[in-house]
């Protein structure tokens, strides 16, 4: 009986495909070894966000140099080969490039992450996704709307316009919060004195304990900067404006979660407006029947 003997080329390529497959099974399971490590070792959903995706890249890389190591002879051939895809792809794709530093920087830098709710230019959202290329906002506001409300958008960007672009975070992990305006109008005969001292008193049962341990943080934050004649009320305060429409306007100024600035507005602006009825000898709300 003839015995079949295997060529010496075929015992390479088998060897070297099941030492490739050996060491991608061990990356996977690396991979999902750590990602479980990061689920239950680290709290912050953002965080546990950008670590699985600098796993997941770190893995993609050692994948790739493993099957390149397996089709190649030597190293030697392998970083060459390399160096041209990489001189090849640096030229056609300039832009993503871009992207994937940009990408690197906001995680180094962190002008935002996950959940965060930023404006970027012209648009204003909560981010959803942070890829290596590009970012995706779950849209607020918007071209149809006035409120702090999702528009139901998504918007899509790259990541490369954060060095180009002006970055506003309102969810800013030292102080997550912003001051925020409440207004309405009364008449001129009003009790302006009455009307300033009920306000304060409803917004500081409404948000005054809350809001002056949130302005005392503020306050330790300032004095790390070079900033340190700026005077910030520790309570929620009222001023009044003189409006066009002959009434005189009075603003409501308090500090909130951004993400919590419509509900917050309309809850103080019942109770308010609730209150301040019940003295309509001292207080005048605009009729329709005067302009």
């Amino acid at each position: 009986a003839r015995r079949l003997v295997w060529p010496t080329v075929y015992e390479t390529i088998i060897r070297k495909t099941l030492r490739a497959v050996g060491l991608v099974a061990g990356v996977l399971m690396g991979q999902q070894l750590i990602r479980v490590l990061i689920r239950t070792q680290v709290d912050n959903p953002a965080t546990q966000y950008n670590l699985r995706r600098v796993v997941r890249l770190v893995m993609s890389l050692l994948i790739g140099l493993i099957v390149l190591t397996s089709l190649f002879t030597n190293w030697y051939t392998t970083l060459l080969s390399l160096g041209v895809v990489s001189l090849i792809l640096g030229i056609a794709l300039q832009n993503p490039i871009a992207s994937f530093f940009a990408w690197l920087y906001i995680l180094i830098r962190r002008p935002y992450a996950v959940g965060d709710r930023i404006k970027i230019g012209a648009i204003t959202g909560d981010v959803v996704e942070l890829g290596y290329f590009d970012t995706t906002l779950w849209e607020f506001r918007g071209d149809y709307l006035s409120a702090d409300h999702p528009s139901g958008r998504l918007i899509r960007f790259a990541n490369s316009r954060v060095f180009s672009e002006y970055v506003i975070n309102y969810s800013w992990p030292l102080f997550p919060y912003i001051w925020n305006e409440l207004s309405f109008f009364v008449a001129y005969e009003s009790d302006l004195s009455f009307i300033r001292e009920t306000v304060e008193r409803l917004t500081r049962a409404s948000i005054g304990e809350e809001m002056l341990e949130r302005v005392q943080l503020y306050q330790t934050i300032l004095k790390d900067t070079p900033i340190d004649e700026l005077t910030v009320r520790e309570q929620p305060s009222v001023s009044f404006r003189a409006n066009a429409n002959t009434w005189i306007e009075v603003v409501v100024r308090y500090l909130v979660d951004p993400k919590e600035t419509s509900p917050v507005r309309n809850q103080l602006f019942g109770s308010l407006l609730e209150e301040l009825k019940k003295y309509p000898d001292k207080i005048h709300f605009p009729k329709s029947n005067l302009r």
